[in-house]
């Protein structure tokens, strides 16, 4: 390789600590060649794989990637919180010691990088000047320029961002090798791949894939699971795989903001980037902020404060369309520099196709290669129905794409959260929305979050398969902790955000259909959390929450049955007792929960006894 030092130098990067990290893991894998990566540096990256066949063009300005096929989706079973402490071990955080994934990860990115260039990325987490920044700053060393090309889409790249740090040693290290995909025993036992996030050292080590969730180590192994380890290390903020948006009452001035966490294929996406349904755009406005990571903390007013760490969207592709998220559509549209991963590509007229774009695929099949690059028109009467795109393909598009980004999603400050909601896709319990007012209620409520599993998915007909908070594949640090730290940090509050579960999924017991309309149509249940939180309706107390009331809901415009609504705004209390009891059974594997969630666990199932006397 050439001087190392010659090449950081002649980039400008100033930090003696980031160079010393550098130049021991550019003798580690091998790399032929080093290059400092800024965000001035994407149209010659661009450039250069196009010419060298990493990616396609798909129009002007937008860009098509393929994965190796066994290597499209993180890997739960291969992905680790290590630590030297023993006892942060918890249920879901896949825990090992620091020393041995250490050794283990050296000795596989051994040489694994010889004959390409080592690409350097200097990012940071978050807007420069705030509060966090000190857990934001990140270099991360891959071996993939397609990586890099999609980092500079998702976070702030620059060597600005690490030359001045306040403690030039406080960045997070993040290697990324991407291995001989074809031979690393994907899903055998001598599967190779090793996601490692060694949290106590701030260190990220990452062996064996090139897929986004995998390989974007600013997004989910620096901004989950390092975050949150750091948020409660330091007992200063909280880092969660939750969505966040703002409202404005244009008529009052009133402007609202409210964060959330979903389990998968629950909706947050189209959450995050809904709009106003046509009969109350007049009055109120929604602007977006993220999508997939929330940082919050406590200010100084005594209010919670939050944060998108990231700077782009990193979408699943499949079912985007203009009615279900037309704010994604726009900010995927040609010029964006949008890059899709694993859908189908057009190789003679540059087209992009994925499942839900459309209602049936393209008819003239001329050209059209699915997500593996196989010929659609030569599929037999066996593949024919096959889907062209993988269920788990994505575009990465930057925050700026964003036809209704806020105005100050950059504001270094952060802005106030008004209301913390949860929801999963839940066919028959859960109403339209709950509004919770005490914080270990609301704690409870996430720490039991869940979405429903099916029977021959999981043997769980009627079960929720639960993930707390949203954050079951992201936890870095045990689970009664992690509840603790909670009470603590929106304890802290004093003035608090309101609780609420939302669930836009319930269905008719006997014809199956939707109950409520859902997309745009779910604004009207965040309206009215807000309207609950400022005094200005009441609702109607259950056991399990505080409901709306058909009058307070607004339904102006809103096409639905009023039976249909009517359920919507009840509970099925014999269906609460049973998950009562489902509930219990999964806080019980945890160790240490705090005697706060027992009591809110007890007055919940108390109150739903009293309620059936």
């Amino acid at each position: 390789m050439a001087d190392v030092d010659a090449i950081l130098e002649a980039a400008h990067l100033k930090n003696d600590h980031v160079r010393e990290y550098v130049r021991y893991w550019a003798g580690v894998t091998g790399a032929d060649n080093l290059e400092v990566v800024t965000a001035d540096d994407d149209a010659r990256l661009l450039s250069e794989a196009l010419e060298a066949g990493e990616i396609e063009p798909a129009g002007e300005d937008l860009y098509y990637s393929r994965s190796y096929y066994k290597d499209t989706a993180r890997s739960e079973e291969r992905t680790i919180v290590a630590t030297s402490n023993p006892a942060d071990k918890g249920i879901y955080n896949n825990w090992y010691p620091a020393d041995e994934m250490k050794a283990k990860l050296t000795g596989l990115m051994t040489g694994a990088s010889k004959g390409k260039t080592m690409y350097v990325i200097p990012y940071l987490m978050s807007a420069p000047g705030s509060p966090l920044e000190r857990y934001a700053a990140g270099v991360e060393l891959t071996d993939n320029r397609t990586v890099a090309l999609h980092m500079n889409r998702m976070a702030r790249v620059g060597v600005e961002y690490i030359n001045n740090l306040a403690d030039p040693d406080s960045f997070v290290r993040a290697v990324h090798v991407t291995g001989d995909l074809e031979n690393l025993g994907q899903g055998s036992p001598e599967d190779k791949r090793y996601f490692v996030t060694v949290a106590d050292e701030r260190t990220i080590l990452h062996f064996g894939s090139s897929y986004g969730g995998n390989a974007l180590l600013g997004k989910i192994a620096h901004g989950l699971r390092q975050a949150a380890y750091d948020g409660w290390a330091s007992r200063k903020f909280l880092a969660e795989q939750f969505m966040l948006l703002g409202i404005t009452d244009k008529v009052t001035g009133k402007k609202w903001h409210i964060a959330g966490g979903f389990p998968s294929a629950s909706g947050k996406t189209n959450l995050a980037m809904t709009l106003s349904p046509d009969a109350l755009g007049d009055r109120y406005y929604v602007e977006f902020y993220g999508d997939d990571i929330a940082w919050m903390w406590v200010g100084e007013d005594g209010r919670l404060y939050g944060m998108n760490p990231e700077n782009g969207v990193f979408g699943v592709a499949k079912d985007t369309n203009e009615k279900t998220n037309p704010t994604a559509i726009d900010a995927i549209a040609p010029g964006t520099k949008t890059i899709f991963t694993n859908i189908a590509y057009n190789e003679k007229t540059e087209d992009v196709w994925f499942e839900g774009r459309t209602v049936d695929p393209p008819k003239d099949l001329d050209g059209w290669l699915d997500w593996k690059g196989k010929p659609i028109a030569d599929r037999s009467a066996v593949e024919k129905n096959d889907p062209w795109a993988h269920p788990n393909s994505r575009f990465t598009t930057a925050l700026g794409n964003v036809p209704n980004v806020a105005a100050d999603y950059d504001n270094p400050v952060g802005v106030p959260i008004d209301g913390i909601i949860f929801g999963g896709r839940t066919r028959d319990r859960e109403p339209l929305i709950r509004a919770i007012y005490d914080v270990a209620e609301g704690v409870y409520d996430g720490l039991t979050l869940g979405a429903e599993a099916t029977f021959a998915a999981d043997g769980l007909d009627g079960q929720l398969r639960y993930d707390p908070m949203s954050m079951r594949p992201f936890m870095s640090y045990p689970e009664g902790l992690y509840a603790a730290h909670w009470l603590n940090i929106i304890g802290a509050c004093t003035d608090k955000p309101i609780f609420a579960h939302v669930n836009w999924f319930q269905r008719d017991a006997e014809d199956g259909h939707f109950l409520w309309p859902g997309y745009r149509d779910n604004l009207r249940a965040l309206l009215w959390l807000m309207q609950l939180r400022d005094g200005e309706v009441s609702g109607l107390q259950t056991p399990v929450g505080v409901l709306p009331t058909e009058e307070e809901l607004s339904t102006v415009g809103l096409e639905i049955d009023p039976a249909d609504l009517d359920t919507l705004l009840s509970i099925d209390a014999e269906r609460w007792k049973q998950e009562i009891g489902f509930r219990q059974a999964h806080l019980e594997q945890f160790a240490g929960l705090p005697e706060e969630i027992w009591t809110a666990h007890r007055r919940v199932a108390e109150a739903l006894e009293a309620l059936g006397d």
